[in-house]
């Protein structure tokens, strides 16, 4: 691949992060593809404006715009993937790849009611004492160049309510028809809630495939930084060039 055929890669992270998410992917992609990660709405540097799709969606064309180099191949992990998902339908001349990481379940469906649930709790716990609990539990499981950044940004729990709440409810495997783009849906091997509608996801695009990163969970590219990068470095250069 040359360097005018590398496609720019933008990142989306998961509920509560923010770009820092990604510093792993970021640091070891950047010297062979123009590469960005974005704050959603409500998040990191944006964690006063308010949360929505169409904001988020408009946050990930202005990051492939800004890269300069074509349509892109977007990362979403999580909260991040299905506004990827929603982004790919909305913009799908900007698009060029998509990766779905731990966004392969429907968000449909009786089983989505816990997660209404913590969406309503969220508010009501003090904010200092969520950051506490989520610092000790990064810095335990992973080492500081990993999350480093992630714990500096902070975490964007005021916001998790209002994603939520539109995200539950609108996406499944039928949304992925709208894609034209190459899809990789990349899952950690035991993140078995976000895996449950992997198979239908795979089935509903004709150019999707599956790719787990083994003995990973939900934050698959934390628990296996070196093996979530190399699976979206072979995807980017298998895509096709920009017409």
């Amino acid at each position: 691949m040359t360097a005018q055929d590398a496609p720019p890669i933008v990142f989306v992270h998961g509920t509560r992060f923010s770009a820092g998410q990604w510093s792993a992917q970021v640091g070891a992609l950047r010297e062979e593809f123009p590469v960005a990660a974005v704050d959603l709405p409500g998040h990191g540097a944006r964690s006063d404006r308010p949360w929505s799709l169409d904001a988020a969606t408009e946050v990930i064309a202005s990051a492939v715009d800004a890269l300069g180099a074509g349509p892109a191949l977007v990362v979403g992990h999580s909260l991040g993937g299905y506004a990827a998902l929603e982004f790919a339908g909305r913009h799908p001349e900007r698009l060029r790849g998509l990766v779905l990481a731990g966004a392969s379940a429907s968000t449909r469906g009786p089983w989505t009611a816990p997660y209404r649930w913590i969406a309503g709790l969220v508010p009501r716990l003090p904010a200092d004492r969520l950051t506490r609990w989520n610092d000790r539990l990064l810095r335990r499981l992973y080492p500081p160049e990993v999350v480093g950044e992630t714990i500096r940004n902070g975490y964007a729990f005021h916001t998790l309510p209002a994603a939520w709440n539109e995200v539950l409810g609108r996406f499944d495997a039928e949304t992925l028809r709208q894609v034209a783009a190459p899809v990789l849906i990349l899952n950690g091997e035991k993140d078995t809630v976000f895996r449950s509608g992997e198979a239908d996801f795979a089935r509903a695009h004709p150019h999707a495939r599956v790719e787990l990163v083994p003995r990973a969970g939900h934050l698959a590219n934390f628990d296996a930084p070196e093996a979530f990068t190399s699976a979206v470095r072979r995807f980017a250069r298998e895509l096709p060039r920009a017409v």
